[in-house]
């Protein structure tokens, strides 16, 4: 068999990721795709029609040494917007490599009428900004959650897709589930639970939106964290850029 023309590596564990692995699938059905996460979920949900690779690189040298070893012809960076470090490696990497990259960030959400954002900066000012005795959902993933620990006076709800592994390092009530595209569900869940804070990241996107509509629609305040520096250029905020960049035609 033919050694294929390209090698396209794509740093994912977003949705949009996985639907970029499904469109180039269909317009260069010759290419070779290697999908890269970072093995922070057990069981992610992932797209056909691709290799997949789980863990770290080693920094910046070790994905530089993996995209010449593999003959990789395209970098796209689709990680999570607050995966900061995995997008410097990156740009670093295609640098020291060679390698043509581009960075897919959603938008940001932004506030609309009736949201009640408090936009803090960081996990720690997240933590203080929540007033005492408050019973906020944490909508953070678990690696996010130690800043919390020294609120003892907060009756924390935590949303989580697998049971906390080691253990949470405070008491909260654990809801496993993965979030719902659905505002109408993800509203009637802020209710069951009595939450009176939503505490949450900017990532953008659609995926995850239904929370902050939710919240909006339940008149509750949300704590909103607000991303890190934005990543070198070039940077595409939609898959279609992407694709564009790439030199394929969106529209097929």
């Amino acid at each position: 068999m033919p050694a294929p023309t390209e090698t396209i590596l794509i740093l994912g564990g977003t949705a949009e990721a996985n639907q970029l692995v499904s469109r180039i699938r269909i317009m260069r059905p010759e290419a070779r795709i290697v999908l890269s996460l970072a093995g922070r979920t057990a069981t992610p949900v992932l797209p056909e029609g691709c290799a997949v690779r789980v863990g770290g690189f080693g920094g910046a040298d070790g994905l530089a040494a993996f995209l010449a070893q593999e003959g990789v012809t395209h970098l796209v960076d689709a990680a999570h917007p607050f995966a900061a470090g995995i997008s410097r490696n990156a740009a670093r990497a295609a640098e020291v490599a060679d390698v043509p990259r581009v960075a897919l960030v959603r938008p940001a959400w932004e506030p609309r009428d009736g949201d009640r954002w408090t936009r803090v900066a960081c996990l720690g000012d997240a933590c203080n900004a929540l007033p005492a005795k408050a019973r906020p959902l944490l909508a953070l993933g678990r690696q996010h959650l130690a800043p919390f620990a020294r609120r003892s006076d907060l009756d924390v709800v935590v949303r989580m897709i697998e049971p906390p592994d080691p253990p949470l390092p405070f008491p909260a009530e654990i809801v496993l589930s993965r979030p719902s595209p659905d505002a109408d569900e993800e509203a009637e869940l802020l209710q069951r639970l009595g939450v009176s804070h939503l505490v949450c990241r900017n990532s953008g996107g659609a995926a995850s939106y239904a929370k902050v509509e939710a919240a909006r629609r339940r008149g509750l305040p949300v704590i909103m964290i607000e991303r890190p520096p934005s990543v070198p250029p070039p940077v595409a905020g939609s898959i279609d850029e992407v694709l564009t960049l790439l030199g394929m035609d969106p529209s097929v």
